[in-house]
């Protein structure tokens, strides 16, 4: 095997050290939370274009006993970042690998031709036993390629980039790929990837792969503007696209049920009102999706329906068994509606092997303890509840993370940045989301180490409980338009 260039053992050997330390923190007590948690991944980079050392906005998926999760590794104030990093456990959480994407920036190794790389997403396809990382190649502060790493040793390692589409000067925006598990679908081994061209009107963008990735076709698709979609496969092979619309006004979907080849919709899910977070925090309504064993299809984002004067948000949902019809939105009974907590960017999870009366959910969120704050004040955390009825009724919350102070996060120009979503799993009942968790720092662009916001996992996973809340019947508070955005929406990168 040839060695490794020095720099790259040096960093290494930096990462190794320093995630032994902030570990030893953690464990030690230092982290304000009521949940242990294991630091997995650092950012090795040094330019000085980027905010260093950040980890921002993870996607997870697992299969079997293996977990694999990506996120944005080097943030830059303007969009994207030095990388893409994943980290993978091959045993179900109890150990785990990280590593950085190969030739997708000039920062890679090998290098690759793109300035910059973000909005990661991961899948499996088992018939072809596949994981693809999806990433949006940037040229300058221009969505140019929507890329897909894929890897055939179990997410241990990545192979250089597939190029699923170039913009034809245009600027492509937030991808996200699926692909269909079920041995006894149609379309087993499909996968699917949709990202919206933004400067078309974040027109509707959707291809497919039937070869484990390493060739893909456009779909047919309703000439409608989204972003920020979400695609889930039900066991029948129907595929099913949650997304906002182009303004972020309301969540709808869009529905295959020939393996991709064309969609119909879009279908309303629902309309939007939301709460614009305090203390310039970037965050937007950008759907969470999934699907359980038996298909039902679980769709969460954050809303202000529920409260006066749409004063804090509430994450909420709607459920559909076929992509196309929908229930009226819920809300998940996180904390009061008198309550002063600001609840946003929400990702859920469905224990695969679950489905309807007893599906496994589990959720995980940020939050304010107190909506009305600064930048220097607010108290954002990281929390969790979870439901093994379906939803009917859900655990009291439970701090995982946190507080942090948004100046210790990089600040981009739509807002300091955790991500504009974020991601949950189920490995053997348990839940490992991967946590964006920071340290006081004093975050600065260029100046490296001054930020110390990394990747994290729950010790042992989140362990599975009834619910004892059950879901209400709150009543509509507020139906009008989305208030107080100060954090700003991520309609880009």
């Amino acid at each position: 095997m040839p060695s490794a260039p020095r720099n790259h053992l040096r960093a290494a050997v930096a990462v190794a050290t320093t995630i032994g330390l902030w570990a030893a923190l953690s464990a030690s007590g230092t982290a304000l939370a009521n949940v242990p948690i294991k630091i997995v991944s650092l950012d090795p980079y040094t330019n000085t274009t980027s905010f260093h050392r950040t980890e921002v906005e993870p996607d997870t998926f697992s299969f079997g006993n293996t977990i694999v999760g990506v996120h944005q590794t080097g943030r830059l104030y303007d969009g994207g970042s030095s990388n893409v990093g994943y980290v993978t456990s091959p045993d179900g959480g109890t150990t785990w690998t990280h590593g950085l994407l190969p030739g997708t920036t000039v920062f890679a190794n090998p290098p690759g031709i793109y300035d910059r790389d973000t909005d990661p997403s991961i899948a499996y396809d088992p018939k072809h036993d596949v994981w693809m990382a999806v990433t949006l190649g940037m040229t300058g502060t221009t969505g140019k390629a929507i890329l897909a790493n894929r890897s055939t040793d179990g997410g241990l390692t990545f192979q250089n980039p597939v190029t699923i589409s170039v913009s034809p000067g245009t600027f492509y925006d937030k991808p996200w790929v699926a692909c269909d598990t079920t041995s006894g679908s149609s379309f087993y081994g499909n996968c699917y990837v949709e990202w919206d061209d933004n400067a078309l009107g974040n027109l509707l963008k959707l291809y497919r792969s039937t070869d484990g990735g390493l060739t893909w076709s456009p779909s047919t698709a309703p000439g409608s503007s989204a972003i920020g979609g979400q695609p889930v496969v039900q066991p029948n092979g129907t595929v099913v696209v949650p997304i906002d619309n182009g303004f972020e006004g309301s969540v709808q979907s869009f529905v295959s049920t020939n393996g991709g080849v064309s969609y119909t919709g879009p279908s309303t899910i629902s309309t939007i009102s939301v709460h614009g977070n305090s203390g310039g925090l970037r965050t937007s309504p950008l759907p969470s999706a999934e699907v359980d064993a038996s298909g039902k299809v679980y769709v969460v984002w954050q809303d202000c329906r529920f409260r006066s004067g749409c004063a804090q948000n509430d994450i909420v949902m709607s459920t559909s068994t076929n992509g196309t019809s929908w229930t009226s939105v819920f809300r998940i009974p996180i904390d009061p509606t008198t309550s002063t907590v600001d609840h946003f960017i929400p990702g859920i999870a469905v224990d695969k092997g679950t489905q309807g009366a007893t599906a496994h959910l589990g959720l995980s969120y940020y939050y304010y303890p107190v909506s009305n704050c600064s930048s220097n004040t607010c108290k954002l955390t990281l929390g969790y509840v979870q439901s093994t009825d379906g939803g009917a009724t859900w655990t009291a919350p439970v701090q995982v993370q946190g507080p942090f102070r948004n100046t210790w996060l990089p600040l981009t120009n739509q807002g300091y940045m955790v991500g504009d979503y974020m991601s949950t799993s189920f490995v053997n009942g348990k839940a490992f989301p991967v946590l964006i968790v920071a340290r006081t720092g004093t975050c600065q662009l260029g100046q490296i180490t001054s930020c110390k916001e990394t990747s994290a996992i729950p010790v042992g996973g989140l362990a599975p409980a009834a619910g004892t809340i059950p879901v209400g019947h709150d009543r509509v508070l507020y139906t009008g338009p989305s208030q107080g955005t100060t954090g700003g929406f991520a309609t880009a990168n």
